[in-house]
């Protein structure tokens, strides 16, 4: 009796261990919250789980809400049925240890029309995506995972599909962007999340002034540069003046006003080791303001306007904070959405 107790235990605890070398059971039934690594690993389950057409595969809760490109889904569709291949070397992680919360961004591929023309409204891309034949297709992919002792509760996806032109710069991720911050200059949790909150009053205010931009700032969006070294059109050509390029110069120009408000604003994920924060929001533009004022690089101003039909965008970005405080690089991505579009959270 008592050798077959020991037996029994020394199963026991090898079956323990051997779960536990899985980064997603790091988080047990009791409780316990999921480290960083955990947090990596979770995502990392997730995303394989994706490729695979396998929503068993990742540790869903029962009750998980999942929205993508701002459309309530159940696992199974959406990205989880056109899914081709994972991301490779363009990946940015953003694990939360305080918010039991998986940031991410990264490139893949999946079953999808090419993108539409540039310039396209809403509605003609819509229309250009119901007639054109499904292909293999790069895509960036930005998510957010929510975990509950080990579980994922809400997951999220935002998917920007992404020309020729603009794969270069998604190879993989700007050095500066994903290296460590030496362990006795992070910064805290709670100021990182902080600082990421300040990009979005910014742009609502034209101030540049209110997020620490550092000199060197450099913005991507959808792989295109929009403000910093190499920043190329946009809102840098507006008007016949130049408009400062840089971070914080550019918001401070005024080019943004056709911005009216950014709503479902979540700063959800700050992670010390990088200096990464990652926040999702909802962009919207009626572009019924008409003629605005833009300052131009030499202190004089002029008045612009974007000839845009009304059209949201919901956006993902990652903040790179360095030990300095001040934030280094911006890499964002988008789709454009129908105007006043739900959120897919109502």
């Amino acid at each position: 009796m008592h050798n077959r107790l020991v037996i029994a235990l020394a199963l026991i605890l090898a079956l323990t261990l051997l779960g536990c070398s899985n980064q997603a059971d790091v988080a047990d039934s009791t409780g316990d919250l999921c480290d960083r690594e955990c947090i990596i690993g979770i995502t990392d389950t997730y995303l394989s789980a994706l490729v695979a057409h396998d929503p068993s595969a990742a540790p869903l809760a029962e009750n998980i809400a999942f929205v993508e490109n701002i459309t309530r889904m159940s696992p199974g569709e959406g990205l989880w049925e056109w899914a081709v291949s994972a991301p490779d070397s363009f990946a940015i992680y953003v694990p939360d240890e305080i918010n039991q919360t998986a940031g991410f961004m990264g490139m893949m591929t999946y079953m999808a029309t090419p993108p539409a023309p540039e310039g396209a409204s809403p509605e003609e891309r819509e229309a250009f995506a119901a007639s054109a034949e499904k292909t293999e297709q790069p895509v960036l992919v930005a998510l957010r995972l929510k975990l509950e002792n080990g579980k994922i509760t809400e997951a999220e996806h935002l998917l920007a599909g992404i020309g020729e032109d603009n794969m270069s710069n998604l190879q993989t991720p700007r050095s500066g962007l994903v290296a460590e911050i030496p362990q006795e200059e992070r910064m805290a949790h709670d100021e990182l999340i902080k600082i990421g909150a300040s990009y979005y009053d910014a742009l609502d205010d034209n101030d540049g002034s209110l997020m620490p931009f550092a000199p060197d700032c450099q913005r991507q969006e959808n792989g295109m540069i929009t403000a910093g070294a190499g920043a190329g059109a946009g809102p840098n050509n507006a008007g016949t003046g130049d408009i400062s390029r840089d971070c914080s110069g550019q918001l401070s120009s005024k080019a943004m006003t056709y911005i009216d408000t950014i709503d479902n604003r979540r700063v959800f994920a700050a992670d010390p080791v990088t200096g990464l924060v990652m926040g999702l929001s909802h962009f919207r533009h009626s572009m019924d303001s008409g003629p605005y004022e833009v300052i131009y690089t030499d202190g004089s101003t002029g008045m612009f306007e974007m000839n845009f039909d009304p059209f949201d965008l919901p956006a993902a970005h990652i903040y790179k904070i360095g030990a300095d405080g001040l934030v280094h690089e911006i890499e964002a991505m988008g789709f454009m959405a129908p105007y006043n579009a739900p959120t897919g959270w109502e």
